[in-house]
């Protein structure tokens, strides 16, 4: 009697996990749906076989650059200029399939593509968009975005220590950045700064290798996203041209355009972040043996999975109807920040039962599960706290502002 159920599963294969349960990336053209395959089959064969060799060793793995150059995915959303294009629902889905592997790609993706690029294309000239995005899109330049500093995270908007100065054609800019994924090697920083003559915020593109007195530090003893590089960004009198000031950005209203995007692209993250939860933990329960059977066999563990399903499926179908909003130009703020809030607090339960599920194993990096569980804690607490996004819907809703 005990090994019954190990016999029928010798005679009936288990199912795969279905971490598409509703069936949203059906609802993309069939070109679209060709390139969500190719980078999940990238993902599948150049990342998940090492990722967990370089998360544990806090390095990024750059040999994987060539072939992920090759899906030609930057700037997808975005129009013209090289750029993949394709739906706001393609832009999503991308990053979710990428986090649904790894979080750590995912974001450094969506800093390069998403941040960087999504800066120049939203507040870029038409010669700055021409001149920038075309190689970015090409990966021949990586960038990275540089508005969060040591004593400024989500009072940004209330004044940033960096500086710029006018000094004839050029910019004089002091201060620091931190946090800033793939500062320590990228090719180029769009920097925000705070205009001593009007206060008022404007991004610039600063070339890192070939600018005095930019200098980076890579942060260290991280314990989520180990694979991003961070850096701590110091500018001291660093001289930048007009040219590479972003001509449409005069205030921080132009840089929360920019942020209304990326946070609706970390709701696709921390959706992609779960399924991969899930995806490993019912694979786990499927093979785990105990008392004779399969743990998935038992009550208490499929109400885990259950949970964890609906967590996935209520937030792809949040973020599914987002994208059809951005299409349609209706984004708003407030809609951008509700995703945020609610699936990264989504995201943060599954992971959690995901590593609960897998009992001891759950916390070491075989199993994958404790990566997921780790890096859940840097998406839910990226491009704006979960209260400062409930803040930003609950003015919305109530026509009220609770910010001091």
């Amino acid at each position: 009697m005990t090994t019954q159920p190990a016999d029928i599963k010798q005679r009936k294969p288990l199912p795969a996990p279905n971490v598409d349960f509703y069936e949203l990336a059906e609802t993309l053209p069939a070109d679209e749906r060709a390139t969500l395959k190719q980078v999940r089959e990238f993902m599948q064969s150049k990342v998940a076989p090492i990722i967990n060799k370089y998360w544990a060793e806090d390095a990024f793995p750059f040999g994987i650059l060539p072939a992920l150059k090759e899906l030609n995915v930057m700037g997808a959303g975005m129009q013209g200029y090289e750029c993949r294009g394709g739906s706001a629902l393609l832009f999503g889905l991308i990053a979710m399939e990428l986090a649904r592997f790894d979080a750590s790609i995912a974001t450094f993706v969506g800093v390069h593509s998403g941040l960087a690029m999504g800066s120049i294309y939203l507040g870029g000239s038409e010669e700055q968009k021409r001149q920038w995005l075309p190689p970015m899109a090409r990966m021949e330049k990586i960038g990275c975005f540089g508005l969060t500093e040591p004593l400024v995270g989500s009072g940004a908007s209330g004044g940033l220590t960096t500086t710029a100065k006018r000094a004839g054609d050029s910019w004089i800019l002091n201060g620091q950045k931190k946090w800033i994924g793939n500062a320590p090697w990228c090719d180029v920083s769009v920097i925000w700064a705070r205009d001593l003559a009007d206060n008022q915020v404007k991004a610039f593109i600063v070339e890192n290798k070939s600018t005095p007195g930019f200098s980076v530090e890579k942060i260290q003893n991280k314990i989520a996203l180990k694979v991003v590089q961070n850096g701590l960004i110091t500018l001291d009198n660093c001289r930048i041209p007009e040219a590479n000031r972003l001509q449409q950005d005069s205030s921080f209203r132009d840089a929360a355009r920019v942020l209304r995007m990326t946070r609706f692209l970390v709701a696709w993250e921390a959706t992609g972040c779960q399924m991969g939860a899930y995806e490993h933990a019912v694979k786990y329960a499927q093979e785990r043996m105990q008392f004779g059977r399969p743990i998935a066999s038992f009550q208490l563990v499929q109400d885990l999975i259950a949970r964890m399903l609906a967590n996935v499926t209520s937030c792809q179908c949040m973020v599914g109807r987002m994208a059809q909003l951005q299409a349609e130009g209706k984004m708003t703020d407030a809609h951008a920040a509700l995703s945020k809030a609610f699936t990264t607090a989504r995201m943060r339960e599954t992971v959690a039962w995901a590593r609960e599920l897998c009992g001891g194993n759950g916390i070491s990096l075989d199993y994958d599960v404790a990566r997921f569980f780790a890096d859940s804690e840097a998406l839910y607490s990226y491009e704006g706290t979960y209260q400062m996004q409930n803040l930003i819907v609950g003015k919305a809703a109530t026509g009220l502002s609770a910010f001091l």
